[in-house]
């Protein structure tokens, strides 16, 4: 008895899967936000914040109006997560800094989507790596136009 050769997935059945796979882990991300009193969107840009981003760029980031980020920013703020600074190269510029108590809230959040984990523990550690080293092979055309 012979193992069936794999059929080369077409683009279309990669992009389906890869969408299914990203729209489970944004329902994951958004429950576990939710646990912590955060929406999704204050989640994510929480997830942004690894230093200071300027209020500009996280609308970039959110695919959003400027407009939008001063209010998520400012119910951030108003929980301590975050705090705004004069962007040191030209003041009228605010960055957002996430704060330690925001690092923490996000840190927990990762962990406690038990979904994702629950689907990653499935894969084996050979898996694991190889499915970090294609990932990181699509981030950089993925990445370039957003």
């Amino acid at each position: 008895m012979s193992a069936t050769p794999l059929q080369t997935p077409t683009k279309l059945q990669l992009l389906e899967l890869l969408a299914a796979i990203g729209a489970a882990q944004w329902r994951d991300f958004a429950a576990a936000a939710a646990h912590h009193g955060l929406t999704s969107t204050q989640a994510r840009v929480l997830a942004q914040l690894n230093g200071p981003l300027p209020m500009r760029g996280l609308a970039t980031l959110l695919v959003c109006d400027a407009s939008n980020v001063t209010g998520i920013v400012d119910r951030l703020e108003a929980r301590e997560l975050v705090r705004r600074e004069p962007d040191p190269a030209d003041r009228r510029v605010k960055n957002v800094v996430a704060t330690d108590a925001g690092r923490e809230i996000i840190r927990r959040v990762r962990e406690e989507m038990q979904a994702t984990h629950g689907a990653l523990d499935t894969l084996g550690p050979e898996e694991s790596t190889t499915l970090y080293a294609l990932l990181e092979r699509l981030r950089p055309g993925m990445e370039k136009n957003a």
